[in-house]
């Protein structure tokens, strides 16, 4: 994962997406680059919140929501055979999901969600809370990581969402 040192030191402890946002909002504008995100399991819920901040145009490239396979597939090259082997919800596929979402923007940085919101679709090894994220910049190697998150459907859609945005924070600290 992140180094523990200076990184952790800057990204606050804190669920309060706005402020994140806000956050993310300077970084992104100081340095000129356009993000991107992929989502499943928060049906373009980032996105939502990205756009509410005015100014957002400045350095919001798109969103995709590719909520069933094939859409993961078709418009962002996830390849059908890892989705079949690792499950949509892996990080594997959110990884490719990066990939993908990089490869077909203008994007300087992405996050990809994908998750098991519920109440349904859980199986064995993927509870309901297990959501998968990813997060890259261009012409790097994407970070991922699983979570475990407790609470109804929205209560884990907004933890998916809140911990996007500290991903990004942490990847433009150290990009």
């Amino acid at each position: 994962m992140y180094s523990l040192y200076k990184t952790e030191a800057m990204i606050p402890e804190m669920d309060d997406a706005n402020e994140l946002l806000r956050m993310l909002a300077t970084l992104l504008q100081r340095r000129q680059w356009k993000l991107a995100t992929a989502e499943s399991c928060t049906g373009g819920g980032l996105a939502a919140l990205l756009t509410s901040r005015a100014g957002s145009s400045a350095w919001f490239e798109c969103g995709f929501v590719t909520y069933s396979n094939a859409s993961k597939s078709c418009m962002l090259a996830v390849p059908e055979t890892l989705i079949e082997h690792d499950g949509a919800v892996s990080e594997a596929v959110v990884v490719a999901m990066v990939k993908g979402v990089l490869a077909h923007s203008h994007a300087d940085i992405a996050v990809a969600i994908s998750g098991i919101a519920g109440p349904g679709g859980a199986v064995a090894d993927k509870p309901v809370g297990t959501v998968c994220l990813a997060w890259g910049c261009t012409g790097q190697t994407p970070v991922k990581q699983r979570f475990l998150f407790d609470g109804n459907r929205e209560a884990v859609r907004q933890q998916a969402i809140i911990e996007a945005l500290k991903g990004l924070l942490r990847c433009l600290h150290e990009g």
